[in-house]
């Protein structure tokens, strides 16, 4: 309890005092009394419970979230004065000026078709019906957060008192969800561009309420609900939508699965194919190994040859000696000179063959060959 509403309290008192002094003067004088201290009594009591009358009457205690407009009889001051009270205690002129009281602190004013949010201005669903850019109409739930300018309670009060809410927020932000809905197509409003919506609501409605003395905290929109025919067709649309993924999901697992198929056929091939390439490597260079080896083995006869033909050159006796290398190895014969013409046989190195001891042996006779000897 504030100071002005104690001593209101205690004037009241004082006015049931004076009551209580004037019944009991008038019982005395019906007995016969005199008056003279029960008149002293009344007049005293009666002065006291005015002047704690106008105290309680002059001062004012303004709540912290609260500014105060003076409602001024005084001539001149144009029936308020210019200035609202701050939170405290003030004085005012009894009896001449009385205060009301404004909250400048938030409040939020809900439309909505539930219920137990609608404010108390509308009884059952509040929610704001609207028709989009292509003719549907949608049921839009929405919240204002605003408050009192402080610098401008003595405005709102000359505007709108306190009937603010029925004639400024409620219907102002009722037309300018309905503006902006019927710039757009239903689709957009509930899912891409609802953003957009609710800003270009949100810039009009602190606009609107700038200029009748309020602050935009916040515009919340907090629903969007569909007629019940366009409902169905949506939710007919989303099965659709579904099916048609799922279908997309079961062709591309088709897909997923020929790819590895044909992955795994192509890593058979290249398998193959290195193979084969490994193969191939393996007999070219098998193929040029002996290759090489022949061309080794046909520059080392060449280097033969030339050192052979050098040798004879310088010694024809070698051409002899390799003649008789390249003669058979069961022929055996005896070397005479170069320029001997003649080749003559070896005489038998291994054992005699056995004979009778009864039969005589011939003794063999050495013939000389007829065969010339070539000469190279």
């Amino acid at each position: 309890m504030d100071i002005s509403t104690a001593i209101g309290a205690v004037a009241g008192v004082s006015w049931l005092l004076v009551i209580g002094v004037v019944v009991l003067a008038v019982l005395r004088a019906s007995r016969g009394s005199r008056l003279n201290s029960s008149t002293a009594l009344i007049v005293s009591t009666i002065i006291l419970a005015v002047v704690l009358t106008t105290i309680s009457q002059s001062l004012i205690f303004v709540q912290p979230q609260e500014r105060g407009v003076v409602i001024s009889a005084i001539p001149g001051r144009g029936g308020v004065r210019p200035n609202a009270l701050l939170g405290g205690l003030s004085w005012i002129v009894p009896y001449f000026e009385n205060v009301i009281t404004y909250p400048i602190s938030r409040q939020t004013y809900t439309m909505s078709s539930t219920d137990s949010e609608v404010q108390q201005l509308v009884m059952g669903d509040d929610a704001v019906q609207a028709r989009t850019k292509d003719g549907q109409i949608v049921f839009v739930d929405a919240s204002v957060i605003f408050q009192i300018d402080p610098a401008r309670v003595i405005d709102v009060h000359l505007f709108w008192q306190n009937n603010y809410l029925n004639d400024l927020i409620r219907p102002q932000a009722r037309g300018i969800i309905r503006d902006a809905v019927a710039i757009y197509n239903i689709e957009d409003v509930y899912s891409i561009q609802r953003v957009a919506v609710t800003n270009i609501m949100a810039e009009e409605m602190a606009v609107v309420l700038e200029e009748g003395g309020f602050l935009l905290i916040d515009f919340v929109l907090r629903n969007i609900a569909f007629s019940p025919e366009y409902a169905v067709s949506v939710e007919q649309k989303q099965i659709a939508e579904q099916e048609a993924l799922r279908a997309e999901f079961v062709v591309q697992q088709r897909e997923q699965e020929a790819n590895q198929a044909r992955a795994v056929a192509q890593g058979d091939a290249d398998a193959s194919a290195i193979r084969a390439e490994g193969e191939a490597r393996a007999t070219v260079i098998r193929a040029q190994a002996e290759a090489d080896a022949r061309l080794i083995q046909a520059e080392a006869e060449a280097t033969a040859l030339l050192l052979l033909g050098e040798a004879i050159k310088d010694n024809p006796d070698v051409l002899i000696l390799e003649y008789i290398e390249k003669l058979a190895g069961n022929i055996s014969v005896m070397l005479l000179p170069a320029d001997n013409p003649f080749l003559f046989p070896l005489p038998e190195i291994g054992p005699p063959d056995p004979v009778p001891a009864t039969t005589p042996v011939p003794t063999p006779t050495a013939e000389p060959t007829a065969e010339p000897t070539e000469t190279p």
